[in-house]
Formats: structure tokens, C-alpha cells, sequence
């Protein structure tokens, strides 16, 4: 019966984010987080619970639970390629040149990223749970930032061109390097009953595979640029396709993320003279899966496990937005950005996404092994209602910068002039 209803499924999701584009449209907003409402309200946690047949009085109407989505195989690969696609994307803006040009840059911006907010998260953490294990796992959830959300507001708002984009993508390549060993250490731990013998195992392979895939990148330009030296538009989808999925493929079943392999997958072939036509080739794949990794990010997205974590959630947005603008802030200027670039690089780093809810996922499948149960449990749901609001929060703080740089701005400008030119008094 699955079966018989899959490709049904596949155009109800379709459907839905056509129309949350549609809407999002309409109200010059941005689709990210229409895609993320309409996949939980089309989900088994929203749909799935109306009882329809005592709602309207007639046994005639289905109940809710047999009209809502459940997170399919397809919509579940489809997610992981939306990650895979996004990260690729920004690979491709990315190369090593211009990462190994901006090395200490990345360096200082990232380091005052990690500081500020993975201190800011162990503070918290501590405060709410009192022992490590929790706190670290809060630390991870607060500190990065969405590559897959920033890198397609990004693109959409046309930023990625604007010198903000710099310290925006700098920041996001540390934070990518950094959590592909922090995953291997969470999971360790945690599934590991809080060992961390256990960690360095799953760490060297992190740490081997990352250092193959740089070394891909720096010695496999000729490579990747013979890869794609042919004359149809069908098979460089399918060779671009098949290198970046199988490399990221192989590095999630190592237990390495599959979003920092797409990224040096799309840094190898950025080298190349094939940029441009890659990009107009996969960029309709990019957001037909990225819509669908959204769609799917609402979809298991409980929001009655809310209620019971709301004031931890409420604290740490109410802790770590602020963070995260003064950390982005200080990474523009790390850039030599002005005030109103700079700010604009607080105010886009601001989301969160797809790590913090894979580090959710960690603490839930370490219930009643390093964590307990209870624990477990308000972790997951402390995440994926953070994870919710920062994305809509982070998207329309982009959204509508220019505003908010017309407030905020003179202000630190006049600081910036208080500072430069002190008073004689």
C-alpha cells in the first residue's frame, strides 16, 4: 500500500512548497520558512492528529492521520540531496585559492564565531542540565550555523556577490571543519555511555577523511576538469552528480557529515573552467531539493514537544541571537567591512539549521545510554523548537536588513566616531 501511494506522497510535498513558493511570494517574504510550516502542518504531528470525522459530525470525511505525509524513503534522500546540492553550491564560491588567500581571516573570524557562541551554549547548557554531556550537546545545537539556510538566503537575496558574503562563507567553512570532529566526539560519547576512549576512533577516520578530501581538492583540479570535458549538458549533470553524491555518500557512511564532503567536492570543481555552466545546469536540482529538505526539516517536527521545553527555548534565542550578531558583527570587521556590512554578516548568521538537528537525533538515539531518557528527550525537542524559530528569525533578519541597518547603523557609526575621535573632557 506504501508503495501504491508513494508517487502520490511525492506530489502532495511538490505541491505544498509550490505553494508556500507562491505565498512566499506574495508576501515578499522568504520561502525557507513557509517550507518548514507547511511540512509540519501536512505531517502526522499537526494533520495527523484532527480528528476530522468528529469534527464535522460524519463518518463520510477521513481522519486526519490518514491524509498526513509520513518522512518517506524519497523525502528523506531527497533531504539528504538538498544538503549535498546546497553545500555544493557553496563550494563552488569557495575555492582553495581563496581559502588558503583568506586563511587567517577565517581563522580569527572563525575562532571569535566558536569562543562566543559554543561558550555561550556551555554556559547554558550547564545552567539548564548541570553536567557535561548535556552541556556539550547544547553548546553544538547554539553554535553552528545553518550552511544549508544561510547559503540559500544568500543566493536568493543576491548576497553571495556583496563582500559580506566573505566573512558569512569564511565563518561557515570553520564552523563545517570544526563540527565534523565535534559530531564524531558527540556520538562517542553519547552512544558510547559518555567514553571517550571510544571517540577517537570515529575522530581519526573524521579527521583522515577531511584531510583525502582536501588533498582531492588541491592535487584533482585536472582531474575534475577532464571530468566534465564533454559536450552535453546531460551528462555534466550526471558526472557532476554522480562524483559529488558518491564522495558524499562514502563520507556519511564513515560517519563524516556529507554537507562538509559536498563542500570540497564543490571547492575541487570550482578550480575548474566549468563553474558557470554548472551552476546553470544543477541550480533548479539545488532548489527543487532544498525545498524538499525544508519541507522535510517541518515534517518531523513534533510541535507539541514544545510546550514542555518553551522556556528553554526562549532562553537560549533570548542568549544566543545576540551572540551571534556580535560574533558576525566582529568577523566583518575582521574583513575591514564597514558597520553596515558587518552587521549584515551578524544578522545572516544568525540561523540555524540541519547540524543542530543532527546533533537532536545524537541525543535522542542515546537515551538510556550516556543520557537519560528525560534528558534525551528534552534535548531533541529543546533543539528542533530552537532550530524552527532561529530559521525564521535568522531568514526575515536578512529579509528585511535593510531596515534594521537603517536603526542600527548611525549608532555604530557614532560609536565608531566616539572611539576614533575621544572627547577633550
Amino acid at each position: 500500500m506504501a508503495g501504491e501511494t508513494a508517487l502520490l506522497d511525492a506530489g502532495v510535498l511538490f505541491a505544498a512548497v509550490a505553494l508556500a513558493g507562491l505565498v512566499a511570494n506574495r508576501i515578499n517574504q522568504s520561502v525557507i520558512p513557509l517550507y518548514i510550516v507547511i511540512g509540519m502542518v501536512l505531517g502526522e504531528y499537526v494533520l495527523g492528529r484532527i480528528d476530522f470525522p468528529a469534527l464535522l459530525g460524519t463518518d463520510l470525511v477521513p481522519h486526519g492521520a490518514e491524509l498526513a505525509l509520513l518522512e518517506t524513503d524519497f523525502i528523506h534522500l531527497g533531504a539528504e540531496l538538498g544538503i549535498v546540492l546546497l553545500l555544493f553550491f557553496l563550494g563552488l564560491e569557495f575555492n582553495l585559492d581563496r581559502l588558503i588567500a583568506a586563511k587567517e581571516q577565517i581563522g580569527k573570524a572563525g575562532t571569535v564565531d566558536l569562543v562566543i557562541n559554543f561558550g555561550a551554549g556551555l554556559v547554558l547548557g550547564y545552567v539548564l542540565f548541570g553536567s557535561f554531556l548535556p552541556a556539550f550537546l547544547t553548546a553544538g545545537v547554539v553554535y553552528i550555523s545553518s550552511s544549508a539556510i544561510i547559503t540559500k538566503s544568500l543566493i536568493d537575496l543576491g548576497w553571495i556577490a556583496n563582500d559580506e558574503s566573505n566573512p558569512m562563507l569564511g565563518t561557515l567553512v570553520y564552523e563545517d571543519l570544526f563540527i565534523a570532529v565535534y559530531l564524531a566526539v558527540a556520538s562517542a560519547l553519547v552512544l558510547g555511555g559518555g567514553d571517550i576512549g571510544e571517540a577517537f576512533g570515529q575522530i581519526g577516520i573524521a579527521v583522515g577523511f577531511i584531510i583525502v578530501l582536501l588533498l582531492l581538492v588541491y592535487l584533482g583540479t585536472a582531474w575534475f576538469q577532464r571530468s566534465l570535458e564533454i559536450n552535453s549538458n546531460e551528462f555534466t549533470v550526471l558526472r557532476a552528480l554522480g562524483i559529488t553524491v558518491l564522495i558524499s555518500g562514502a563520507a556519511l557512511s564513515l560517519g563524516v557529515s556529507e554537507a562538509v564532503a559536498a563542500f570540497f567536492v564543490g571547492m575541487a570543481f570550482s578550480s575548474t573552467g566549468h563553474v558557470h555552466e554548472l551552476e546553470n545546469l544543477l541550480e533548479p536540482l539545488r532548489d527543487t531539493f532544498a525545498a524538499v529538505f525544508f519541507f522535510w526539516i517541518g515534517l518531523i517536527t513534533d510541535p507539541t514537544l514544545f510546550l514542555d521545553v518553551l522556556w528553554i527555548i526562549a532562553a537560549a534565542v533570548l542568549l544566543t541571537t545576540p551572540t551571534k550578531l556580535v560574533s558576525g558583527y566582529l568577523g566583518g570587521r575582521i574583513y575591514d567591512l564597514d558597520e553596515r556590512r558587518s552587521l549584515r554578516v551578524g544578522l545572516g548568521m544568525t540561523t540555524r539549521g540541519e547540524f543542530s538537528l543532527i546533533i537532536a537525533s545524537i541525543a535522542l538515539a542515546g537515551a538510556g545510554i550516556g543520557l537519560s531518557e528525560g534528558i534525551a528527550d528534552d534535548i531533541y525537542a529543546f533543539a528542533v523548537g530552537y532550530v524552527l524559530f532561529m530559521s525564521i528569525l535568522g531568514t526575515t533578519l536578512m529579509q528585511y536588513s535593510d531596515r534594521i541597518e537603517a536603526t542600527i547603523v548611525p549608532m555604530l557609526e557614532g560609536d565608531s566616531e566616539l572611539s576614533t575621535h575621544p572627547s577633550d573632557d
